[in-house]
């Protein structure tokens, strides 16, 4: 039963779209779903890699740290997205933690497992390179935005880039803490918070009482 849940699982992962019954028998063989509540870290930076870990549904952020324990938000990750696929290729060990933000449910892949299917499947590879690659980009207009703008910038980058479109209207619908903003940004909670109060009081945001945010057009203005 656990065998045919994974295997149905994989199925409406973009990434093994292409492959075939057996193929998906021995990823599903070598998978094991987990579910974990908010605030739970799924892999530690500078652990060895031993599986591909992909988001079934909820949130969680990749993030790093110093040793002075200061932290930065790399990304944040949503469902049908994977993490773990550098330190399989490479075998070097894992490059940031990962957090959930909110509940979530993860499939693991085994290393092995994933390696073999890889070999065998080229398309397969091309999307990992594909999605690492728009990681790269999303790196580069990140040391942008952060070497560029001011806070209000990079609030309003932030801002927009979790924004989605909805009837004519940008709306930010997921929960952004505050602290999270300020862990990807490079500021403090405590200037974000007057950042927001400060778009807020000029008409750039509005905040909904479901606790989503619309955005006006004029926020892109912070983007020049």
């Amino acid at each position: 039963m656990a065998l045919e849940a994974n295997k149905a699982f994989l199925k409406r992962v973009s990434l093994f779209s292409g492959l075939g019954e057996r193929q998906l028998d021995a990823l599903a063989s070598s998978s094991v779903r987990r579910a974990f509540p908010k605030g739970r870290m799924i892999v530690a930076e500078g652990e060895p890699s031993a599986a591909l870990y992909i988001l079934l549904s909820g949130r969680a952020k990749v993030q790093r740290s110093d040793s002075e324990g200061k932290e930065v938000i790399l990304a944040i990750l949503g469902a049908g997205e994977c993490f773990g696929e550098m330190s399989l290729i490479d075998d070097a060990p894992r490059s940031a933690s990962v957090i959930t933000i909110e509940s979530c449910d993860f499939m693991a892949i085994n290393k092995d497992a994933f390696k073999e299917i890889l070999s065998e499947n080229p398309e397969i590879a091309m999307k990992i390179m594909k999605g690492l690659v728009k990681r790269l980009r999303e790196a580069d207009r990140k040391i942008e935005t952060l070497a560029l703008l001011d806070v209000y910038g990079r609030v309003a980058r932030v801002l927009i880039d979790f924004s989605e479109e909805v009837g004519g209207e940008r709306i930010v619908k997921g929960k952004l803490p505050r602290q999270e903003i300020a862990k990807m940004i490079g500021a403090s909670r405590e200037m974000v918070s007057r950042v927001m109060k400060g778009l807020e009081a000029e008409g750039y945001i509005v905040p909904l009482e479901s606790g989503k945010l619309v955005l006006r057009e004029k926020l892109s203005n912070y983007l020049q």
